[in-house]
C-alpha cells in the first residue's frame, strides 16, 4: 500500500475524523455491507476507494447525496476539483450549486438532452435550466434569516465592550503569567485525558469478533436436552427395548439351532426338522421385526427432535436484536442453520442408533461367553478399561477438529454470499486478484481442518 497516496485520498475524502472515531481506527470491521456506517460515510468510502484506484474517468452519479451542505461542498472542492483536477469526471448531480465548476452541462429532462453548454451560456439562453437555478437561489434566500438589532441591543453591545476592554485592562502581568501556566497545565491534562480514552478505545473489541467455540467435554445437559426434544426422551426406553430384544432374539435362533441339531453322526435330532425349521423363522421374523421398530423409532426420534431444535433456533433468530445482526456475519447464520442442522438431522440420531445397537450387542456377547467360561471376565474387564482410557485420547482431539472443520465453514460461506452480491464491483475495480486470493486463503484453511478431522 502506498502510504503517501492513502493519506491523501483520506483527506481529499474528509474521513480523517471518522478515522478517529473509530476503536480501531481504518482496522474498523464495519459489519456487513457497512452495516454500521452512515449514508454519508459509505459514500465518501466509496469515493475514497474509487480515487485510490488512480483511473482516468471517474462516473460520479449524486455523491454527495447523504452529506450535509458545509460537508459536500468541502468534499467537491477537495475531491471534484482538486484530486481529481486531471481527470475526465461525469458528474451527475441534481445540485446546482455545483455547477458553476463544470466544463460542459447537459440539462436532462424526461430522460432526453434539451440543453448543453456552459454555465453563464445557459443562463442566459433561459429556459427549464435558468428557472432550475432561480428557484435554488430564492429557496436559499429564504432560509435567511435578516439580522435586524434595535438600537438598544447596539447601545447594550458598546456598553458590554466598554466593560471587557476595562476587565482586560485590569489583568496584570501576574495574573497573565499564572493563566498561562493553569492552561499550559490544562493542555496537558486533556492530552492524558485523550491519551486514556484513545487508549481505552484501542481496548475495546471489535464489533464482529471471532466465532467462538466451546473447550472441552460436552456437557451432559446437552445431551439430556437433545434427548427430551423428541417427545419429551419416551421414545429412548422403546429404542432401548426393541434393540434388546432384538439381540435376545439374536441370541434364542442361535441357541436354537446349537441346542437342536445333533452334535454328531450318531445322534438322534431332538426335534423334528419341521419343528427345527419353523422355530428358527419365527424367531428370525422376530427379530427382524424388532429391528425394523428399532429403525422406525430412531428415525422418528431424530425427525422429532431435528425439527423441534430448528423451529427453536429460528425462533431466536427472528426475536433477536438488531446488535445480533450487526455483530454476527451472515455467513455464520448460514453455518448453523444449514450445515450443522444437517448433521442434526442425518448424523446424529443414526449414530445414536448405532450406539445403541453396539453397546447391547458387545453387553449380549460378553453375557453369553460369560455363561458359558466366566474365565473370559477376567480379559474383558482389563480390555474395557484399555480401550475406555484410549477413547479419552481419541474423542479429545476428535471433538476439537470437529469444532475447528465447523467453524472454518463459516468464512467460505459469507466471502461466497459477499462475493455473488459485489460480483459488479469486483469486476469494475479489478479486484478478481484479491477476491480470489481471500477465497483461496479460506479453502485451503478448511482442507486441511477437514484433513486432519478424516
Amino acid at each position: 500500500m502506498d502510504k503517501a497516496k492513502y493519506k491523501s485520498v483520506i483527506h481529499a475524502c474528509s474521513l480523517k475524523k471518522d478515522l478517529e472515531l473509530f476503536s480501531h481506527g481504518d482496522q474498523t470491521i464495519i459489519g456487513d455491507r457497512g452495516i454500521n456506517l452512515s449514508g454519508g460515510q459509505k459514500q465518501r468510502i466509496q469515493l475514497a476507494r474509487a480515487l485510490y484506484q488512480d483511473a482516468d474517468i471517474y462516473l460520479l452519479d449524486d455523491p454527495f447525496s447523504a452529506l450535509d451542505a458545509h460537508t459536500g461542498s468541502e468534499l467537491f472542492r477537495e475531491y471534484v476539483l482538486s484530486a481529481l483536477a486531471d481527470k475526465t469526471v461525469i458528474f451527475v448531480t441534481h445540485q446546482v450549486e455545483f455547477l458553476p465548476a463544470a466544463d460542459m452541462i447537459l440539462v436532462l429532462k424526461e430522460g432526453q438532452i434539451i440543453q448543453a453548454g456552459k454555465y453563464d451560456d445557459l443562463l442566459q439562453a433561459g429556459t427549464d435550466f435558468r428557472t432550475l437555478v432561480s428557484a435554488h437561489h430564492e429557496a436559499i434566500e429564504a432560509m435567511d434569516i435578516p439580522n435586524h438589532s434595535s438600537s438598544e441591543d447596539s447601545d447594550e453591545n458598546e456598553s458590554l465592550d466598554t466593560s471587557i476592554m476595562a476587565m482586560k485592562k485590569s489583568i496584570s502581568s501576574v495574573n497573565i503569567n499564572s493563566l498561562a501556566k493553569e492552561v499550559h497545565e490544562g493542555s496537558s491534562d486533556l492530552k492524558e485525558i485523550k491519551e486514556k480514552k484513545k487508549t481505552k478505545r484501542s481496548r475495546k473489541k471489535q464489533l464482529v469478533q471471532e466465532e467462538e467455540r466451546v473447550r472441552g467435554r460436552v456437557n451432559m445437559k446437552v445431551y439430556l436436552s437433545y434427548m427430551a426434544a423428541a417427545y419429551k426422551g419416551l421414545l429412548i426406553p422403546l429404542i432401548i427395548i426393541a434393540q434388546s430384544l432384538f439381540q435376545f432374539l439374536q441370541i434364542a435362533s442361535n441357541w436354537w439351532m446349537a441346542w437342536a441339531n445333533p452334535q454328531t453322526e450318531g445322534d438322534e435330532p431332538k426335534v423334528a426338522p419341521t419343528t427345527l425349521l419353523l422355530v428358527y423363522m419365527a424367531l428370525a421374523f422376530g427379530s427382524s421385526c424388532f429391528i425394523f421398530v428399532r429403525a422406525v423409532l430412531v428415525a422418528t426420534f431424530g425427525l422429532a427432535a431435528a425439527q423441534k431444535l430448528f423451529f427453536n433456533m429460528l425462533r431466536s433468530i427472528f426475536h433477536a436484536p438488531m446488535s445480533f445482526f450487526d455483530s454476527t456475519p451472515a455467513g455464520r447464520i448460514l453455518n448453523r442453520v444449514s450445515i450443522d442442522q444437517s448433521v442434526v438431522d442425518l448424523d446424529i440420531p443414526f449414530r445414536l442408533g448405532g450406539f445403541a445397537s453396539s453397546t447391547i450387542q458387545l453387553i449380549g456377547i460378553v453375557a453369553v461367553m460369560s455363561e458359558v467360561t466366566w474365565q473370559v471376565l477376567l480379559l474383558v474387564v482389563p480390555m474395557a478399561i484399555v480401550c475406555l482410557w484410549m477413547q479419552k485420547y481419541y474423542m479429545a482431539s476428535s471433538r476439537e477438529l470437529v469444532r475447528i472443520v465447523s467453524i472454518q465453514k463459516s468464512p467460505i460461506i459469507q466471502l461466497f454470499g459477499e462475493s455473488i452480491a459485489g460480483a459488479s464491483t469486483i469486476r469494475v475495480l479489478q479486484l478478481l486478484s484479491g477476491s480470489a486470493c481471500a477465497w483461496n486463503y479460506f479453502q485451503l484453511l478448511y482442507l486441511l481442518s477437514a484433513w486432519f478431522y478424516l
